[in-house]
């Protein structure tokens, strides 16, 4: 059963239409976690559809809106197992409207696979997925050179890919030389779970063997309880049911939890994971909890759950230090973009820009500067608009990281260094 294997977060990232969904549809395939008659069923009503490539996506794509469109929307949580790990697979989306919900998927993975299509290599998506993962913290990670069949399997072009690749995770500080680069025909099955006829060339390990070779992560069981909230349901007989991923430490049944920045306090009655009840959850495991007097309007996503007697910080201004990644101009005191952090949403004013550091060395490089443009790092004073959580990252790394964005895009990203504890 499950619970006798360690449990990976596994995030599927990249550009859209690089093959992302139809890559995790197979991979359930493979390892037995979707049966063969409902492929068959997904390929008939595909084909009907004049959609075929899009059988195994669909085993994804489970909202109606997403098979309209071809596109994944919200981030589908499924689970398959190899011998070693039993994986819940959190597919993020590829369409640039919806990379906020790719930075809720991303901060919740342990590793992640990159699909690449070997036709187009790298693209806009590739590069600002690479830099959000890393920055959210994921430190394991595969590269799926993906649709081999639409490049005719060529070495070449597998080649070409990789160095591309290769260069990207250099300059975000992966090691390119400990990543493993697997050619897959997603559509088609190559090197998904052993080794391809089509390509002779290649002679590593298939997908799953990479799967199984990843490292376990280390449980922050230790850590104080945080949960934050993804959405709350109401379920009829039950009542208010939050959900949402236990990021650290152990909750327990009986124990007394406290929302913030809603500051609301309950017991925890019941905890339930893939449908069935649980005595207590650990980091890593995704859950629905019911809490005795915790009403629907009490609770809402972007809350965190913790411990009664050590409840989330909620931030009255922090200190961060950020990376930015685009902007059309330049960015001085007083901009107020969108956070990201965990699940929250949040506009957050900037204060201060206290130093302009060297993003390769780290040292400062300008003190106070009037201005930040793409390409700096920095230190700087932030101030949400609203009540908001967030963690130092030396305390609690799970929810100190967040991704700044503005006019549709990802302009920056960062980390929280201190935080100023709301009175």
């Amino acid at each position: 059963m499950a619970a006798d294997k360690p449990h990976m977060n596994l995030a599927v990232i990249g550009h859209i239409d690089h093959g992302k969904s139809t890559f995790v549809g197979r991979l359930m395939f493979e390892t037995g976690a979707v049966p063969a008659h409902l492929i068959e069923k997904y390929k008939a009503e595909a084909k009907e559809k004049g959609k075929e490539s899009f059988a195994f996506a669909w085993v994804m794509d489970s909202l109606k809106e997403e098979r309209e469109r071809g596109i994944t929307i919200d981030i589908a949580h499924k689970r398959f197992d190899t011998d070693k790990y039993y994986f819940t697979v959190v597919d993020c989306p590829g369409h640039r409207d919806f990379v906020k919900n790719m930075i809720t998927g991303a901060s919740q993975a342990d590793a992640a696979v990159l699909v690449v299509a070997a036709p187009d290599g790298v693209m806009a998506q590739t590069k600002e997925h690479v830099f959000l993962s890393r920055t959210l913290g994921i430190n394991q990670l595969i590269v799926a050179v993906n649709k081999m069949d639409a490049a005719e399997y060529s070495e070449e072009r597998y080649n070409q890919v990789k160095a591309d690749v290769s260069q990207l995770l250099g300059m975000v500080g992966f090691k390119a030389s400990e990543i493993p680069f697997v050619p897959t025909s997603a559509f088609e099955g190559d090197n998904i779970t052993k080794s391809s006829p089509n390509t002779p060339w290649y002679t590593g390990p298939s997908l799953l063997q990479c799967l199984n070779e990843l490292k376990e992560p280390e449980k922050p069981d230790k850590l104080p309880l945080r949960i934050p909230v993804q959405d709350a349901y109401t379920i009829s007989g039950i009542g208010t049911v939050p959900v949402g991923r236990v990021e650290t430490g152990i909750m327990k049944k009986g124990q007394s939890v406290t929302f913030n920045p809603s500051g609301v306090t309950g017991e925890v009655k019941s905890i339930e994971m893939h449908h069935e009840e649980q005595p207590q959850a650990v980091p890593g495991d995704n859950i629905g909890w019911n809490v005795r007097g915790v009403g629907k309007n009490d609770v809402r996503r972007g809350d965190v759950c913790g411990a009664a007697d050590n409840p989330p910080s909620v931030a009255e201004e922090f200190t961060g230090q950020i990376v930015v990644l685009q902007h059309p101009s330049a960015i001085t005191v007083g901009y107020t973009p969108v956070f990201h952090c965990h699940t929250t949403q949040t506009a957050c004013t900037l204060m201060s820009i206290d130093k302009k550091l060297d993003p390769k060395t780290g040292q400062t490089k300008e003190e106070n500067p009037t201005f930040i443009k793409a390409g700096d790092a920095a230190i700087v004073t932030i101030r949400p608009t609203r009540p908001m959580v967030i963690e130092p990252v030396k305390e609690i790394p799970q929810l100190g990281r967040f991704a700044i964005r503005d006019m549709g895009m990802t302009i920056a990203a960062g980390m929280c260094m201190s935080v100023k504890q709301k009175q």
